[in-house]
Order: structure tokens, then C-alpha cells, then sequence
């Protein structure tokens, strides 16, 4: 959805990417997880094994609050920073930020939540990026309940249907992203 936005004009400010590069070999973050997970997540091309910490921290509650404190607070940094880049200027920045509503910010024009029923997710999670079911499970079960993302969102972007009708509805809330105040 969000590269659907970028396409229209959108900055694009992506917290998953931003945890692939924070996590990259050699930087803080990345040793700080190596550090406190051990060498069993660390692949053999001396990159993080995403689906080792996977395994480890979303069935412990406590290894996820470490994993948490050792990535957010970075990742949390780098957003400030990109978010201050973008202050002076008029564009549309978007947050494409997966656990926006449990992070509790409000200082947002518009929340978006893009909704898909969960067993549809978690068909597509392992038919299309390789999870294994129970893991697709376990995050889900980890994040903000779907009626808790409705109730917060400002618009919903349904995502049960074909990426022709997901375009469609992005073109539409693009339009509605244009008639917002602007600060």
C-alpha cells in the first residue's frame, strides 16, 4: 500500500526497512541482538537469521521485550530523524509503520489501517513470504487486535480482495489523503 502512496507523490517513511538496516552485520543493533541472543541467530553468510529470532522471541514474551528494547528505540530514532528531514517541506509523509497502533502515537494527521480478515493473513503470510503457519500465528497473536486497529483508524483500506481492487482503494484514499488540512 505504501509504495501504491509513493507512487502518487508520497514520502514514504518504512519502519520494517528500517529494522532490516539498523539490523544489518556491524551495526549497533545487530550486535546488541547477537550479544543477548547468542551466535544461533546469525546465518552463515554472517547475516541475521530473521526466522531464528523469530523462533525465539514470539514464543517468550520476555526475549520479545528484549528484542523490543534493544531495535524500537533506534528504530524510533532513525523515524525522528527522517521525520525532521521532511518538517519544512509540504510533503505527504506516510508512516508505514506495522505496530502503529500498540506504539500509542497521536500525533498523526490520519491513521490508515489497512484490514484483512486473520486467517486470510496468515494464508497469504505463508503462501506468499514463506512463514510458517504457527509462526504467522504467534505474530499476529502478538500485535493489536483487529477490532482495537478499526477503532483507532481514520480510514480502513480493505485488503480482502485482488491487488487491482487494493489499488483502487489506495488510488481513492489518496484523494482523501489530498483533502486533509495541512499543518
Amino acid at each position: 500500500m505504501s509504495a501504491r502512496l509513493a507512487t502518487h507523490g508520497a514520502v514514504v517513511i518504512d519502519a520494517d526497512a528500517i529494522v532490516r538496516e539498523v539490523q544489518e552485520p556491524g551495526q549497533p543493533v545487530f550486535l546488541a541482538m547477537v550479544e543477548r541472543f547468542g551466535p544461533g541467530i546469525v546465518g552463515p553468510d554472517g547475516a541475521l537469521d530473521r526466522q531464528a529470532v523469530a523462533d525465539l522471541v514470539f514464543t517468550d514474551g520476555e526475549a520479545l521485550a528484549a528484542l523490543n528494547a534493544i531495535v524500537h528505540p533506534a528504530v524510533g530514532a532513525e523515524i525522528a530523524r527522517r521525520l525532521e528531514a521532511e518538517a519544512a517541506t509540504d510533503h505527504v509523509v506516510v508512516l508505514d509503520v506495522p505496530l502503529l497502533v500498540e506504539s500509542g502515537r497521536d500525533d498523526l494527521a490520519a491513521l490508515l489501517v489497512v484490514d484483512v480478515d486473520p486467517e486470510l493473513a496468515i494464508e497469504r503470510l505463508v503462501a506468499h513470504r514463506g512463514f510458517r503457519e504457527d509462526d504467522a500465528r504467534a505474530r499476529i497473536a502478538r500485535q493489536a487486535s483487529r477490532a482495537d486497529r478499526l477503532a483507532k483508524a481514520d480510514r480502513v483500506i480493505d485488503n480482502a480482495g485482488t491487488p487491482e481492487q487494493l489499488d483502487a482503494a489506495v488510488d481513492a484514499t489518496w484523494t482523501w489523503i489530498e483533502s486533509l488540512p495541512r499543518p
